[in-house]
């Protein structure tokens, strides 16, 4: 079939991309991930020139792994990294991995994802992927192996050398740690090494993950070169000075008076070396529903003192604790309880909710989400319009409320298997109860026709969002 002029050729190859599993808003500019926060300026400077330096010398490492533990900053860095490059045009693609997000914590959609944003930096690849596709319409289903060398190497490889291309391409990989297979993980790692052997351009991946022992092995497997750093290494007085400047900037915007002196030492002292501690705790005291900025400062300085505590615990704590305060016992336990029903699946779920669907499939009274999560948008991004799901800001918090060795001194523990329990019997009685099981549920008349076929918007058309997920 001949295909006439370029927009005809590019809707064509595009159409045939759409074949390929790719998720969605995975990338660092995609709404899920807009409201994530990039380096504060002046902050991060020596790190961010390091980075840049590597990518800009052809003779570097063609891997660079930033690692460190949970709340350092690695996100933060690679949003910023992610915008870094792409204002000089040289990111070739971004995929942000999260826990809890459907296909974002899937590596079968992670290598489809890559090429498909890939094409839209270097269009020449798209007549070479698009004969892949048809070789193979099911290669994005294929062992990482073989869908990394077929879409990704061997389409490189047979592009001609351009001059007028840029001659570097930067993927940054965030959150590696959070894909929800460790062998995919040990099998990306291995796999990432082969782009050396690419001549058409100079493609080089930059990642990020916490230190989890089968990451480390996998990169001191692996026998190619990589360049590694770790954020817990670098000099405290730097990291000091730019949680400093953090604090200094936002309680300034809350109100000047909160930005003495004295209170930015204690939350820097206390929030050392967790950007996450300093980032928290500003969105804590800017909140209004918990009660005026002086008494939100004052919970969190409180902590200061109670040594016995992990700094995320502290932090976590002082956002929860006052939910208890002035009750009894018994309203005490109420309040756990309700705490537990609702923010129990919001940190358990495959793919995030809605309030509304939440309430639909948690068989709670409308609003009941809404209602109990009011007090939580310091550790929920809680959106304001209907209909949008709610996320964590950070996947500590999970840790914080499941952590099993926290039973008795966390009052708001979480039994994480007995909510996959009452999870799964609530979506077995949302699917017994409704009007939506039926033959050819989305009405399409043509039964033989693949799921894959069939677009999102008719599916979310015939099916609400909380009967899909379950």
């Amino acid at each position: 079939m001949e295909i006439k002029g370029h927009k005809e050729k590019m809707l064509f190859y595009v159409t045939k991309l759409g074949k390929l599993r790719s998720a969605d808003n995975a990338s660092f500019d995609s709404h899920d991930e807009e409201h994530n926060a990039r380096c504060y300026q002046g902050t991060r400077v020596e790190l961010l020139q390091h980075i840049d330096t590597w990518a800009s010398d052809l003779g570097s490492e063609y891997l660079f792994w930033l690692n460190g533990m949970a709340g350092i900053g690695k996100s933060t860095i690679d949003s910023t990294v992610a915008q870094i490059f792409a204002d000089k045009g040289d990111l070739g693609a971004s995929f942000f991995f999260r826990r809890g997000e459907g296909d974002r914590c899937h590596a079968g959609f992670f290598i489809g994802t890559i090429a498909t944003q890939l094409v839209q930096k270097v269009p020449s690849l798209a007549p070479h992927i698009q004969k892949a596709i048809e070789a193979d319409p099911d290669i994005s289903r294929k062992a990482l192996k073989i869908q990394f060398e077929t879409l990704v190497l061997q389409r490189l490889r047979k592009m001609q050398t351009n001059t007028q291309k840029p001659s570097r391409i930067v993927i940054v990989v965030d959150a590696l740690d959070e894909c929800d297979q460790e062998e995919d993980i040990g099998i990306i790692i291995r796999l990432l090494p082969q782009v050396r052997h690419i001549t058409s351009i100079q493609l080089k991946f930059f990642l990020s993950s916490r230190p989890e022992l089968h990451i480390r092995l996998g990169f001191e497997d692996i026998k190619s070169k990589y360049k590694v750093l770790a954020l817990h290494q670098i000099p405290e007085p730097v990291v000091k000075e730019d949680i400093s400047a953090f604090l200094e900037h936002e309680l300034a915007t809350i109100r000047q008076n909160y930005n003495n002196r004295t209170n930015v030492q204690v939350l820097v002292e206390m929030a050392m070396p967790l950007f996450i501690f300093a980032t928290t705790v500003c969105r804590f005291i800017r909140d209004r529903r918990c009660g005026q900025p002086n008494e939100q400062l004052s919970k969190v300085l409180k902590y200061h003192t109670k040594s016995q505590l992990s700094k995320l615990d502290a932090m976590y704590l002082s956002v929860l604790n006052p939910l208890l305060v002035g009750v009894t016992e018994s309203e005490k336990r109420g309040i756990v309880e309700e705490f537990q029903q609702v923010v129990g699946p919001i940190i358990i779920l495959a793919s995030p909710l809605s309030a509304t669907s939440l309430d639909l499939l948690l068989g709670v009274p409308e609003g009941t989400v809404d209602s109990r999560t009011d007090l939580l948008h310091s550790v929920l991004s809680i959106p304001s319009r209907a209909g949008h799901p709610i996320r964590l800001f950070h996947l500590s918090f999970r840790d914080f409320l499941v952590d099993t060795e926290k039973r008795e001194t966390n009052p708001f523990w979480i039994n994480e298997k007995d909510v996959h329990g009452k999870l799964a019997t609530r979506c077995l009685q949302r699917l017994s109860t409704n009007k939506y099981l039926k033959k050819d549920i989305c009405d399409l008349q043509t039964p033989e026709r693949p799921r894959a076929d069939v677009d999102r918007q008719t599916i979310d058309l015939h099916l609400p969002a909380d009967i899909q997920y379950a």
